[in-house]
């Protein structure tokens, strides 16, 4: 006989085998809460398991005070529900935990918290996808769900994305990823060094300025920066407006007509701009520009410096850079981004990328084989979310109609 499987045994360890009659949901982000929403308004319930004790834990744990929304609501509202009118234009941080714990009291979404995901795998002889989770309410409770669906709605940024830097263990200082990055009150009057220039490397390194510390912004690779408005409209909806009616090109060199005479070249102060337009750029990379709210001004005024030259070594005191510089540095601060962390937990399905997002480039990135979908892999922020969750809950009711006709 052989030996038994990765699933014999986690049966065996098991205290509890559930089955799910409608989907399960994994991650209770806005991902999982709007797909949880849409099935609900299409009558079909669902089971969330979330390793978190929270909705939205990125949102609520793994963000900085001074957060708010990139774009205008009307483009980061969940199906269903729109923000309160007393909102403003960029809702904060804490105004947008609010209208998600909102939606989920709405719509009666009750996500099973502190529930890691260990494994998903289909059994092809069950026809069922079998779910094992570490409950966290006491050791070694392990807890199996089945389901003929599987929801993978643990997103884009489920992990920090660590890099590796030679001599990063010597420094003396403290060295920490934005996802634990609160305010710039932590820091007051030190030399920071931020190694990323994306939105979040952008507003930390403006947020400690505000605290009178001096930020050193590595920006070795090309990024395009916007203002955030343009002619008292967000950038972003107008790109959406003019792409009705002009071809995309068009609107990019518009774009980046608009950004030099607002922002000025952004190449004199050391940043250079992609080849590739901003739009171009991030549909076919995910790359998102920065969304300028103060920081280019910062940099203008020499508060905040740009550093060109990638990092070469980090040392006790500070870094030496690839162009033969040394500094002195009191803390680090990596604004690497985030990752998928599919590959770790899902097993035996090629629908994922090794990097965990899925095959099929968006918009066709939402449904896999044998009920197996996904929601939140867009890189389109939450109008990508919400169109994959509406989708995602059409194909699942239709087939729930069709089984409860055929079982009644």
């Amino acid at each position: 006989m052989g030996s038994p499987s990765f699933h014999d045994k986690k049966r065996e360890q098991s205290r509890n085998c559930v089955f799910v009659h409608g989907p399960i949901i994994v991650g209770a982000g806005p991902s999982g809460l709007a797909t949880a929403a849409c099935l609900h308004q299409n009558g079909v319930g669902s089971v969330i398991l979330e390793r978190s004790d929270c909705i939205a834990s990125l949102w609520q744990n793994r963000t900085y005070d001074r957060l708010k929304l990139h774009l205008p609501r009307q483009f980061c509202e969940l199906p269903y529900m729109n923000f309160p009118d007393s909102f403003p234009k960029y809702p904060t941080k804490h105004q947008f935990i609010s209208y998600m714990e909102s939606y989920a009291d709405r719509f009666s979404i009750k996500p099973k918290f502190r529930h890691s995901v260990t494994a998903a795998e289909y059994d092809d002889a069950a026809g069922l996808w079998r779910v094992d989770t570490h409950t966290h309410t006491q050791e070694e409770d392990l807890v199996q769900y089945c389901s003929r669906w599987l929801i993978v709605a643990t997103g884009e940024n489920a992990e920090p994305v660590m890099p590796e830097i030679q001599g990063i263990e010597k420094f003396k200082g403290p060295v920490l990823h934005t996802n634990v990055y609160r305010s710039g009150s932590e820091f007051a009057k030190q030399r920071v060094l931020v190694i990323g220039c994306g939105n979040s490397g952008m507003e930390v390194s403006l947020d400690l300025c505000r605290y009178n510390a001096s930020p050193h912004i590595v920006v070795r690779n090309s990024v395009h920066i916007l203002p955030r408005e343009m002619f008292g409209i967000s950038t972003f909806s107008l790109a959406m407006m003019l792409l009705k009616w002009l071809p995309l090109n068009l609107v990019d060199k518009f774009l980046l007509t608009v950004a030099n005479f607002n922002l000025g070249k952004t190449e004199r102060l050391g940043i250079r701009r992609p080849k590739t337009g901003p739009i171009e750029l991030k549909n076919a990379t995910g790359k998102s520009p920065v969304l300028d709210v103060g920081a280019l001004s910062q940099i203008k005024a020499g508060k905040i410096k740009v550093v060109e030259a990638g990092v070469k070594e980090i040392t006790k005191n500070g870094a030496k850079f690839m162009d033969g510089q040394e500094k002195e540095f009191d803390s680090i601060i990596l604004a690497t981004g985030y990752k998928s962390n599919v590959p770790t937990w899902l097993k035996g399905s090629d629908f994922f990328t090794k990097d965990g997002m899925p095959k099929s480039p968006f918009p066709n990135g939402w449904k896999g084989e044998k009920g197996l979908y996904a929601v939140g892999f867009t890189r389109r922020g939450l109008l990508g979310t919400s169109a994959d969750a509406v989708n995602i809950a059409r194909d699942i009711s239709q087939q729930w109609t069709m089984i409860n006709k055929r079982f009644p």
